[in-house]
């Protein structure tokens, strides 16, 4: 039997992602954003409400990073989705992190965060605060690769649990992808 919850913003898994920009003057700044994903082929696309700092400092630099939230960065990550850039100029210093400007977009990259889409704004819809960005480039720190591509388990992503408010781990895996079902197209 099922129990019907209503109408909820419920999904799993959620992402964790830190989006940062920088403002007119170079400043950077970041926030959590979870409704988010992969958009299409090239683009990837996020729920970014107007009055956030690092929504206004998009819309003024058209462009921005994304990085996954990580298991040893939980603290950091709350603080700079918990705190208002607009209340707090220097909160990416006071969560402990530091930035290098991408080389391949006008954006920062936060340091302590090994895995980043680098992207360049292509739409802003005011009324569904739907951001578009088209990715420029992923990079990653080599201390989360194996054999030369990114590994989830050195990468340590955490998703966001919206029902109960907290954050988890991506577990063990499951299965392979493209592979496991071929058993089934044989019957």
């Amino acid at each position: 039997m099922r129990k019907d919850f209503g109408k909820k913003t419920w999904l799993y898994p959620m992402p964790v992602f830190v989006v940062a920009a920088y403002d007119n003057e170079g400043n950077p700044n970041a926030m959590v954003a979870a409704w988010g994903g992969i958009y299409t082929d090239d683009t990837i696309g996020i729920c970014l409400s107007e009055g956030h700092k690092t929504t206004k400092n998009i819309l003024a630099t058209r462009a921005f990073t994304v990085s996954m939230a990580t298991a040893t960065q939980v603290a950091p990550c709350d603080y700079v989705g918990i705190v208002s850039g607009n209340k707090v100029p220097d909160k990416l210093t006071r969560a402990g992190f530091h930035t290098v400007k991408s080389q391949h977009v006008n954006a920062p990259l936060i340091e302590e965060l090994p895995m980043a889409v680098e992207c360049e704004l292509v739409s802003y819809d005011q009324e569904s605060n739907f951001l578009v960005g088209n990715i420029i480039n992923v990079s990653a720190d080599e201390s989360i690769l194996t054999d030369g591509k990114i590994d989830i388990a050195k990468l340590q992503p955490i998703t966001y649990d919206p029902v109960n408010h907290g954050y988890y781990t991506i577990g063990e895996k499951a299965g392979n992808a493209f592979a496991d079902g071929k058993q089934l197209k044989e019957k």
